[in-house]
């Protein structure tokens, strides 16, 4: 029995009223007796340009469940742009999930697609589906077109190097809203290896979406044939009762972890695949994501590491063929959405251009992208890109010049008189999950104008923030515990050594610890920065990086539960 029976097979008033609320819609018993209700999640929104196109996203979805005999049902949840909401759409990913949650949960639906684009909407609706584990399947927006301008390629990651020509007076403004104007010329999100993209992978890779699905650009055909078919499946999958704890298992996420080194993809997956196994109940500790990457090569040839965008990588085969090169790293048997194993899903993919997808035995690099970090200075972990850093800073020493928080960053970083050079270490306070709030994308600390006019383009930075997929550099990540709650981070001057050793995985505070502990007894937290609403909620109850910055009190899955008396 379908869980919607609950709510429109009733002989009593409540399913007299459950049947009349849904026919004043205009529907027909015909149209729901003996179906599936299929729930579409979707996080349109005119705020988050990257889901602006997800409407007829559902449309195609709606076609397919349709055609296996469901009966769809759009429904709205929160959408999180990461370009326009402040401080941080991460702050808000956590209430998103609720919303997806506890809507499902909440109503007759038997399934669910979930419709996301914008990074943050993708694990949301992950975590809101692994909760209530109802069958569930994905269908993220895809990637934007390639930007172009003066007859060159352009991706985000091209904005943050713009900016800083610009600062550095190496180009004009004029020249910059050139960029602005063609650097995304379609719908989706951001084309180039960012957040956005790696999560759509990331998807792909634990099994949740169709084969192939991830790295379709927004603005093609196929996009739409993709949604159809999901719609289609999701049908399948209720009448199989194949649900995201069937899919979303321990093997999965490994896979997924090996994809994220492979693809070079971005350090933000690392908190949000950490926060989606909580809440399916896979121990997922971060030391994991360190030892995948140790044998697993990098082959994706994608900005803000390499040179192409997402819209050349379907092209080149996808993640299907960018997988299959890597079969012996993977857990082939594993379930997914597709009803098949991972075995079955690679059997055809081929590699169509070695420029962008490398061989197995020819990796643009021999180890992953990311690497976890360890010290004194970060007892709980910190994360860094390698690949995205200047290899000469991988091994490096300097002197910290501290900021002890944002705006005391943005108020003096261009400061003539700053005492700073390129052996510096820049250090950032008071950025992570409580402190911003949020953890916002304020770890790609920029480069001050002065160093830049002498054309210093990196220098070692560290803080408690994310950084955006989109941007690149040697900037440490992560660091756990945050500042604002008394992390060892927190007792960092201006003047002190650090010293940055990536081979070893280490990030040291050239500090006794004497000192250091000193330090950390004369600190004192700084007021809450909200004392109502959800940010109280916040708040009080956000773990930290290493445990993804879900909320305490949502780790865990929770049965769904059927109708009772849900009227009056």
């Amino acid at each position: 029995m379908y869980r919607s029976e609950n709510w429109f097979g009733r002989r009593d008033v409540d399913g007299f009223l459950h049947r009349a609320w849904v026919k004043t819609e205009g529907f027909t018993d015909e149209v729901f007796k003996g179906r599936p209700v299929i729930g579409i999640s979707n996080s349109w929104s005119e705020l988050t340009n990257c889901n602006a196109h997800l409407r007829l996203v559902a449309d195609a979805v709606k076609r397919g469940v349709w055609q296996a005999g469901g009966f769809p049902l759009e429904f709205p949840t929160m959408s999180l742009g990461e370009a326009l909401m402040k401080p941080t759409a991460m702050l808000y990913r956590n209430l998103m999930s609720m919303d997806v949650e506890e809507t499902i949960r909440a109503n007759p639906i038997d399934g669910v697609v979930m419709l996301a684009g914008c990074d943050k909407t993708v694990p949301a609706n992950l975590m809101g589906a692994a909760s209530v584990n109802v069958p569930a399947l994905m269908i993220t927006g895809g990637p934007m077109l390639n930007g172009r301008w003066r007859n060159r390629e352009v991706g985000v990651t091209d904005c943050w190097k713009i900016n800083e020509e610009m600062r550095g007076g190496r180009m004009t403004e004029e020249e910059m809203q050139e960029v602005e104007s063609c650097v995304g010329r379609s719908a989706g999100h951001c084309m180039v290896m960012g957040t956005a993209s790696t999560m759509a992978c990331m998807v792909e890779a634990l099994g949740m979406t169709l084969p192939g699905a991830a790295a379709i650009p927004a603005a093609d055909s196929r996009r739409y044939q993709a949604a159809e078919t999901a719609g289609r499946q999701i049908v399948e999958l209720v009448n199989r009762n194949i649900r995201p704890s069937d899919i979303l298992t321990r093997k999965a996420f490994e896979n997924a972890i090996r994809v994220l080194h492979a693809i070079s993809g971005s350090t933000n997956a690392v908190i949000h695949l950490i926060a989606i196994a909580g809440r399916i109940g896979v121990d997922l500790p971060l030391s994991i994501f360190d030892d995948l990457s140790r044998d697993t090569p990098w082959l994706v040839n994608l900005k803000p590491a390499g040179r192409f965008m997402m819209e050349d990588f379907y092209y080149a085969g996808g993640l299907p063929a960018m997988m299959n090169e890597i079969t012996d790293l993977l857990h082939l048997d594993e379930l997914t959405v597709s009803g098949k194993t991972v075995r079955e899903n690679l059997i055809d993919a081929e590699v169509v251009n070695r420029e962008v997808i490398a061989a197995r035995n020819q990796p643009f690099r021999a180890d992953g992208g990311l690497v976890v970090l360890r010290g004194n200075l970060c007892p709980n972990g910190a994360v860094l890109k390698q690949t995205a850093a200047t290899e000469r800073l991988l091994q490096h020493e300097g002197r910290a010049i501290v900021f002890e928080d944002f705006e005391e960053l943005h108020r003096r970083v261009d400061d003539p008189d700053l005492d700073i050079d390129e052996d510096s270490v820049m250090v950032l306070k008071n950025a992570g999950p409580k402190g911003a709030p949020g953890m916002p994308e304020w770890g790609h600390l920029p480069i001050p104008k002065k160093l830049l006019a002498r054309g210093v383009m990196d220098i070692v930075r560290l803080s408690d923030a994310r950084m955006s997929g989109t941007a690149y550099g040697t900037a440490v990540l992560h660091i756990s515990p945050e500042s604002a709650v008394g992390g060892p981070l927190a007792a960092v001057r201006t003047g002190d050594r650090i010293e940055l050793d990536v081979r070893n995985r280490r990030l040291t505070l050239k500090v006794e610890d004497r000192e250091i502990a000193r330090r950390l007894e004369d600190w004192r937290p700084r007021p809450p920065k909200y004392k109502r609403g959800y940010g109280h909620i916040f708040l009080n109850h956000v773990l930290q990086a290493e445990d993804g910055c879900d909320f305490d009190f949502l780790r865990g899955q929770s049965a769904v539960e059927t109708a009772t008396q849900t009227y009056g």
